[in-house]
């Protein structure tokens, strides 16, 4: 395991990311991660224990690279969504997933989006640009999350707790269409 911890982050919705990004250059962002392509595969078990439990399995590939994330349930109250975050690097994401399925673990959700990273002010920010619209994800200490917000004219009414699952569903129970994966 390389890392544990609590995670506190939020989303907002963006319109152009292109602008979202220069914004963030004019406070002095600094780049983490270039524009790149992920994968995501949410797994389970066949009777949902961890979903009914609000737990998320992720197998992450982008770059070449794969990531395994457990995230706990988040905490029910505020504005902030904060879980616990185990995350560890794998050699190869398919092989994983390949493992994964001979456990008894099923894929629910693949969603895939462009992704670019900065840090401002104790701030993870990642600019995200999915098929259901642009998303940063602001992650990192509640006040400076707050203090960032503000310096982009971001208001906490438009703070988001949601997954992007819980978005796509939301964005096809409103357009009447069957859920499937989030993907390009």
């Amino acid at each position: 395991m390389n890392d544990v911890s609590i995670e506190t982050e939020i989303k907002v919705e963006i319109g152009d990311p292109e602008d979202f990004c220069r914004r963030l250059g004019a406070l002095g962002a600094e780049s983490l991660s270039a524009r790149h392509f992920e994968d995501n595969h949410l797994l389970d078990f066949p009777d949902d224990g961890l979903r009914s439990r609000r737990c998320v399995l992720r197998v992450r590939i982008a770059g070449g690279r794969a990531t395994l994330t457990f995230k706990g349930a988040p905490r029910p109250e505020g504005i902030f969504k904060v879980r616990e975050e185990l995350e560890t690097r794998l050699g190869d994401g398919a092989a994983a997933l390949g493992i994964f399925g001979r456990i008894g673990m099923r894929p629910v959700f693949r969603y895939q989006k462009y992704r670019r990273e900065y840090g401002v002010g104790g701030v993870r920010v990642a600019v995200d640009e999915t098929p259901i619209g642009n998303y940063a994800e602001l992650e990192g200490p509640e006040e400076a999350i707050r203090a960032l917000a503000r310096a982009l004219s971001l208001p906490e009414t438009g703070f988001l707790r949601a997954s992007y699952y819980s978005l796509y569903l939301e964005l096809c129970r409103q357009k009447g269409m069957a859920a499937g994966h989030m993907v390009f």
